[in-house]
């Protein structure tokens, strides 16, 4: 099964979207930092300086090394703010002056909302979150949700809270558990840290306890009362999700490990809540009450194209895909006893299973895209084809089999153009290079076609053991138009048929493929007179001659010629593309 079924973020939405209110958000240092506010070491960095400066010493390269050496001991953000401040007043000031931007930084776009702040005002306004945790003395989550005409319950100390809208009845109720930088009673030092009024305690243990959690930017290394907060929680009623850039630490970890939490790696806040928010909206906008994760991934890829600000939320997702779909190839394409012992029939199967969310995809990007995708396309082609060609030793036919995956992916874009009449870019893609497994350069167009996939290296006998093909002439042929392009159709053909549509794929594709095989237009003539055109004619175009009647027809009109020569196919010549059709007219009535 594709791992995308697994992936994690839409697991989160699906539950959010269905269970509305019931997850709480919980937001360190590292949520405000592309927004320009430093994290705590930063700040104990330039407290370090500060010190440093003001006892007279210059400027350092490095002054942790610094510091070290003059009191050998690593610098701590509480023992310098208790050294350098005496009062919670004296801290409060110098907190301050990291937190609020100055006029350059405002004209800079910095030290406001964030992306991340911006995407869960917009899921509180849509109710899928109504409590806020955070360390933060910023308000950067408040503006944002002030922005989204929303004025939240702001709990900041033990005063607030008990004169506070219940938890029940707020719209958003954000809990500052550190306080506000406005605020003296801000806390800061690790006395401070050691333990919460037992006020917040009360309130910690029924959040933590009835509410999911999504924890982003914080480590969970320090802000001993609330770790303390989370090892102590009775029960596990929602789950709990952890972003994680890198690595965990091993104070983290534990934490993770209590609360048999799901860790997140690989994305900052601002994407991924971004992209929880878009998938939110997504899920309401397609009203799919629980669709699957294929589904909403290209009901994704749809919006995205449709708002050009959201092509870097494309590429991630097409990016994303793509990796996932190579890691699920990598052992299916090793040589192993129980790999080499499957039939050439479950191999196929296998294949078409495994790559077939990518594919989809690829319909998608080829129906509604604009252009600008086709190098995502191309990576994933490539990506695949480069994978299936690392292992070289093996059975002649299974090692071509491996192909299989990238040309479907590479047929699903080429259904999705040709459904759009996008012939352009399908000339574009086709004649894209590929290094073949003899490193030779080639393209894409005849590497991967559908007449080189079914019978290049004896392949032919092996896909006629698929099943209904065993006396077909093109049993691949046969399944990519009776059985792949209609199961794909939803994606990309609206009315049309999915089988029509594939023929004329593969029309596109023959004229390609005969014109990279250097077929000059006297070679044509020369094939025609002397009833060889056979030769050339592949696919299902060598024996279905309703099809081909058709074809004949509909490139013989202005309406289908034009585009068609204007991509670069039949050489662009409108006396070569008569001369093929001239001889397929022949064909079909052999």
């Amino acid at each position: 099964m594709p791992a995308i079924v697994n992936d994690p973020t839409s697991q989160i939405a699906f539950s959010m979207y269905e269970n509305r209110g019931v997850y709480a958000v919980l937001l360190g240092s590292g949520v405000s930092r592309s927004a320009g506010i430093p994290t705590g070491w930063e700040i104990t960095m330039e407290l370090v300086r500060r010190a440093g400066i003001a006892s007279g010493v210059g400027e350092q390269d490095d002054w942790q090394a610094w510091y070290v050496g003059q009191t050998g001991q690593q610098p701590n953000y509480s023992t310098l703010l208790e050294t350098l401040a005496d009062t919670q007043s004296e801290r409060r000031a110098i907190i301050q002056s990291f937190l609020e931007p100055t006029a350059q930084e405002l004209e800079d776009d910095l030290k406001v909302p964030t992306r991340a702040h911006r995407a869960i005002a917009e899921m509180v306004k849509a109710g899928h979150v109504r409590v806020i945790v955070t360390t933060n003395f910023d308000r950067l989550m408040e503006n944002a949700l002030r922005d989204a005409a929303i004025e939240p319950t702001i709990i900041s100390s033990v005063d607030t809270l008990a004169g506070a809208e219940p938890l029940t009845h707020a719209q958003c109720f954000i809990l500052k558990i550190h306080g506000d930088y406005k605020d003296a009673r801000i806390l800061n030092t690790d006395v401070e840290l050691g333990d919460y009024p037992p006020e917040y305690n009360v309130l910690l243990d029924r959040i933590i306890d009835e509410f999911g959690m999504i924890v982003a930017g914080w480590s969970g290394e320090w802000d001993h009362a609330l770790r303390a907060a989370f090892l102590r929680a009775p029960s596990r009623r929602y789950p709990t999700y952890w972003l994680a850039r890198g690595s965990l630490s091993e104070r983290g970890q534990e934490l993770v490990t209590h609360r048999r939490a799901t860790v997140v790696s690989g994305t900052d806040a601002d994407t991924f809540f971004d992209a929880m928010n878009l998938k939110l909206e997504t899920i309401q906008q397609y009203r799919q009450p629980n669709p699957s994760s294929v589904e909403l991934t290209i009901a994704m890829a749809k919006r995205f194209m449709a708002r050009p600000e959201h092509r870097i939320q494309l590429d991630d997702l097409v990016t994303a895909q793509a990796r996932q779909t190579i890691a699920d190839f990598a052992p299916l394409f090793e040589s192993r006893a129980d790999v080499r012992n499957q039939t050439f029939n479950d191999w196929a199967l296998l294949y078409e299973a495994t790559v077939e969310p990518l594919a989809l995809l690829a319909t998608a990007l080829g129906r509604w895209g604009t252009g600008s995708e086709l190098s995502l396309v191309l990576d994933s082609v490539k990506g695949l084809y480069a994978e299936a060609n690392k292992e070289q030793s093996g059975l002649v036919h299974w090692l071509r089999v491996k192909n299989y995956p990238a040309a479907l992916v590479l047929y699903g874009y080429a259904l999705g153009l040709t459904r759009a009449n996008r012939l352009d870019v399908l000339y574009s893609v086709l004649s894209s290079s590929l290094i073949n497994r003899r490193e030779m350069p080639g393209w894409i167009g005849v590497e991967l076609s559908p007449f080189y996939m079914e019978s290049g290296n004896g392949l032919l006998a092996h896909w006629k053991s698929l099943e209904g093909q065993s006396n077909a002439k093109t049993p691949l042929s046969n399944r990519l138009a009776a059985v792949i392009s209609p199961k794909w159709a939803p994606t990309f053909a609206g009315a049309h048929d999915p089988e029509l549509l594939y023929e004329r794929f593969e029309f596109l594709s023959l004229l390609y493929f005969v014109q990279k095989h250097d077929v000059t237009e006297e070679a044509l003539n020369d094939m025609i007179e002397q009833s060889k055109f056979r030769h050339i004619a592949m696919g299902r175009l060598s024996w279905h001659s309703e099809t081909i009647s058709r074809f004949v027809h509909e490139y013989s009109a202005p309406e289908y010629k034009a585009p068609l020569l204007a991509a670069g196919f039949a050489l662009g010549s409108e006396s070569y593309l008569q001369r093929f059709l001239e001889g397929l007219t022949r064909l079909s009535r052999w």
